[in-house]
């Protein structure tokens, strides 16, 4: 990317940017969300890729906040301000993994070998 692009979408240079990612963290932080946990594994076959590399335990801390969060959206209620506090919306436990997968992707196709899963859409 451009200089320009990447200062125009760095939040600690743009004040706007700032602004979107205090928005996103605050939403996130009334159902316990991380900004990983809203990729989805149906819709990219990398995240899915990426999520069966991952550890069992991490995965299952991800299900349990999106079963917690959708439990929450039934309920039209939010966790509670002190709950709230302690979250961390934007610590990655999926971006190496992907960026990875990703990698490696790129790299079969590069080199003519087929690949490891059919890119289907359900």
């Amino acid at each position: 990317m451009s200089t320009f692009l990447q200062s125009f979408l760095d939040p600690r240079k743009n004040w706007f940017a700032r602004q979107h990612m205090n928005a996103i963290s605050n939403r996130l932080k009334k159902y316990g969300l991380r900004y990983d946990d809203l990729y989805d594994p149906y819709f990219d076959l990398d995240v899915k890729e990426a999520l069966n590399r991952l550890p069992r335990e991490i995965v299952d801390a991800r299900n349990q906040r999106l079963k917690r969060a959708m439990d929450l959206s039934m309920k039209h209620e939010y966790l509670p301000a002190d709950l709230q506090a302690m979250q961390t919306p934007f610590r990655s436990y999926l971006k190496d993994m992907l960026a990875l997968v990703k990698k490696e992707n790129a790299e079969r196709e590069a080199l003519g070998a087929l690949p490891l899963y059919q890119r289907t859409i359900p």
